[in-house]
């Protein structure tokens, strides 16, 4: 009897040994597979690397878990696709289709998570060219990225605006209209600083002798292509305008910019946009408003896109000093040299919403 009972507690010790190896062994498979290879990561087939390290995975409409798993192998973002496959099997959710932005190191436990979950799922927000700070805010706003308000005063932090020294009180002007991905509940500042890095680097294609300017002087171009965007319709004639703006500039003469006006009546004073301007519009009291204040207005009056920045950096030579709309429906300009050419021209437009 004792003997049997001897035996039988030699078993469960064995019995007990073997399966805390095992489950030892196991816990160390797991935890081996699931920590981040921890090399460096590779772009890949619709994966791409931000200079902040983030990483923007794109996860295809109809496409297999284990069609993402390889990717993630070959990016260098989980050891072994094996893995995924066994984490794709013992949870049945399927992965979402979408963009997602990823912060790594991260585990593959984690990741497949975030994947199947919808955690990080990137808002697709297009800000389009001439756009302002306030309408800005607005559509980050809508997209649930951030709220406006806290946008808006991302946008005139001091540490932020002193990391890309803007002499101005905010960064009008300074962040690139462009299509971009961001998450939900995206922090405010980031989504600043994303696209401010956007805008100089779209500078540094454009002209990269920019870097030699001092802040004023960069200050005064980004303000001419802020209001040659507003301004032009047709692209080859963005550079003939900046080209009248900076002749105007030279001999002191006021630039009588309509857009400058729109910006004082729609962001200054909060009214709709006008479809005419009158001569009371020209005639409001503003710094902004460049028909009774000669030089240029105290900062940048929208978001200027590539073909502005280049003109304002390349404007074309010329010795016209007027241009008005004549062709509405095809954006088209006349350019002039004396005002009695540029009366015979045409009648005063404003450029639509």
């Amino acid at each position: 009897m004792a003997q049997n009972a001897r035996k039988i507690l030699t078993t469960l010790r064995r019995l007990i040994g073997a399966i805390l190896f095992f489950s030892v062994l196991f816990l160390g498979v797991l935890i081996y597979f699931d920590t981040p290879p921890g090399g460096s990561i590779r772009a890949g087939e619709g994966l791409r690397i931000e200079t902040d390290g983030a990483v923007y995975l794109e996860v295809r409409r109809g496409e297999s878990a284990g069609s993402v798993g390889r990717r993630l192998e070959e990016a260098g973002l989980i050891r072994h696709r094996y893995f995924w496959q066994f984490l794709s099997r013992i949870d049945s959710r399927f992965i979402k289709t979408g963009t997602y932005r990823l912060e790594p190191p991260v585990s593959q436990i984690s990741l497949h998570g975030t994947l199947v979950s919808g955690r990080q799922l990137l808002q697709r927000v297009t800000i389009p060219e001439g756009i302002t700070l306030k309408k800005m805010a607005r559509l980050f706003e809508d997209a649930g990225v951030c709220g406006a308000d806290a946008f808006l005063a991302a946008a005139a932090d001091q540490e932020i605006r002193d990391r890309y020294r803007i002499p101005g009180k905010t960064m009008e002007g300074y962040l690139f209209p462009d299509t971009y991905l961001f998450p939900l509940d995206f922090p405010p500042g980031r989504t600043v600083q994303t696209m401010a890095d956007a805008f100089f680097d779209r500078l540094d294609q454009i002209d990269e002798n920019y870097r030699t300017l001092s802040p004023g002087e960069l200050d005064r171009r980004v303000i001419i292509a802020s209001i040659v965007e507003r301004e032009y319709r047709v692209d080859e004639e963005a550079a003939l305008m900046a080209g009248v703006f900076y002749n105007r500039l030279r001999i002191g003469m006021a630039l009588q910019s309509c857009a400058t006006v729109e910006y004082v009546i729609t962001e200054i004073q909060g009214r709709p946009h006008p479809d005419v301007l009158y001569t009371r519009d020209t005639e409001i009291r503003d710094p902004y408003n460049t028909y009774i204040r000669p030089g240029l207005p105290p900062g940048p009056i929208s978001s200027p896109g590539a073909a502005a920045l280049d003109a304002a950096f390349h404007p074309a030579a010329s010795d016209y000093l007027y241009f008005r709309l004549v062709d509405a429906a095809a954006g088209r300009h006349y350019f002039s040299r004396t005002l009695d050419d540029h009366i015979r021209a045409a009648a005063l437009y404003v450029k639509g919403r």
